[in-house]
């Protein structure tokens, strides 16, 4: 098995050297080391050197095999996939809306029953995948991301760790939060309780919050969120350290019969093997109950 990429450059793209190209498409420097040595890249069909220009309406093609990989098939058991709703998907991207209550990946060798399994069971034994770019808590909806090859796995990482992946979510909190603003407090462990992470713990690191207020309840407010940063329970924990814990949160939030609400509702981001910022934008649908609950 080998996966092929043919990309024709855009006629408004500026002439590159064909390394600075590879870089550009943030392929690794060890990947392109391997498609020089191998020749596995072509330009119009035929080998060039890496300092020759590529041209707008020129056509590269690129060939991956699985040894360019440490794990070229990841082992995931494929459970049933009746509840993959698919919002989104190419040759090489999968984006679906996670379910509440499903884990995203599995934690032990032969687990099922996970959001990637109930995927791994959608794409057949055809694709190599799912390969999982991000995660969502358990109680967490919305939109996941993840790859059906490994040749995008590094390039969709880079775009995710270089923040050109926008994610933004949907969360009613308990009170009155009004307007916009950010969270800045630094996040790490809390050192009484392993499951969790608070403000300023223990190993903090940058956490960077945006809020905007655009609905309300009795006691609750609807909030958009967006992350310039990705730590764990990172939303969750700057509203319950700002004294509005997101309803139904098991672990931050005064105990109650609600679920947690908290909704990836957008992502925008660029498309593999371009130049350009995001391209692309999906938007996941809201839980028919998101906006029921019996906050006090």
């Amino acid at each position: 098995m080998d996966w092929t990429y043919t990309i024709t450059i855009p006629f408004d793209q500026a002439p590159l050297p064909l390394r600075q190209l590879l870089i550009a498409w943030l392929i690794p420097k060890h990947l392109i080391h391997d498609l020089r040595i191998s020749q596995r890249v072509l330009v119009n069909g035929a080998y060039r050197t890496m300092n020759q220009p590529v041209m707008a309406g020129d056509t590269v093609r690129l060939t991956f095999l699985p040894g360019d990989f440490a794990e070229p098939f990841p082992n995931v058991a494929p459970d049933s996939a009746a509840t993959v709703a698919v919002l989104y998907e190419t040759a090489d991207l999968l984006i679906i809306n996670k379910t509440r209550g499903s884990k995203t990946h599995p934690n032990q060798p032969g687990e099922r029953g996970t959001t990637l399994n109930h995927v791994a069971a959608y794409l057949g034994d055809a694709q190599p995948g799912p390969y999982i770019l991000s995660r969502l808590d358990q109680e967490t909806t919305g939109a996941l991301m993840m790859t059906k090859t490994p040749a995008v796995v590094p390039i969709m990482v880079r775009n995710i760790a270089e923040k050109r992946v926008q994610r933004t979510y949907l969360a009613w909190i308990h009170g009155r939060l009004t307007g916009s603003g950010t969270f800045t407090d630094p996040i790490g462990r809390d050192p009484r309780d392993k499951r969790k992470r608070q403000v300023n713990g223990v190993n903090a690191q940058s956490a960077i919050t945006h809020y905007e207020a655009v609905d309300y309840q009795a006691n609750a407010t609807l909030v958009k969120l967006w992350l310039e940063t990705g730590r764990t329970h990172q939303l969750r924990v700057h509203l319950a350290a700002a004294g509005h814990p997101l309803i139904g949160d098991p672990l931050y939030a005064p105990t109650s019969q609600d679920r947690l609400r908290l909704h990836c509702w957008r992502l925008a981001f660029p498309q593999p093997f371009t130049l350009d910022g995001p391209s692309t934008t999906v938007m996941a649908p809201v839980p028919a109950d998101f906006a029921t609950f019996s906050c006090e």
